[in-house]
């Protein structure tokens, strides 16, 4: 049984940084990309990071880019969020996610929650100003 667990949210002021861990079990992160997402009350799931399995290639969303870092350590079968800068506007819960196998259903797919076989419960993000 595939399982995603999230860790490291918490609260922090404005400016402030966190790191965010996915640890996967069940099988190898090694062959998977991963990819992070977020939920805000009232809001639809938004993306923020992905990486390829192979981790040559990552991806952002516009509002996180420059700010946000992901990574993964397939020794760990974990993936890394380092969100740094934080912002009110960050608030939500986090997911992480792996696909089914290596490369997402299409040139986009990255960033599609439904290029993504596996999810994580979440971890609360609050940003205070």
């Amino acid at each position: 049984q595939v399982q995603l667990v999230e860790s490291g949210g918490g609260l922090v002021q404005a400016g402030g940084s966190l790191r965010l861990s996915c640890v996967v079990s069940g099988r190898s992160i090694v062959d998977y990309a991963v990819g992070w997402f977020r939920q805000a009350p009232g809001k639809e799931r938004e993306f923020v990071a992905a990486i390829s399995w192979a981790g040559s290639s990552t991806y952002y969303g516009n509002s996180v880019k420059g700010r946000f870092t992901i990574s993964r350590f397939n020794a760990r079968n974990t993936a890394y969020l380092q969100m740094d800068s934080l912002k009110p506007e960050d608030t939500a819960v986090y997911y992480c996610a792996s696909t089914p196998g290596k490369y997402w259903r299409s040139s986009d797919g990255y960033k599609t929650p439904n290029s993504y076989d596996y999810w994580g419960q979440g971890t609360q993000v609050t940003v205070s100003s």
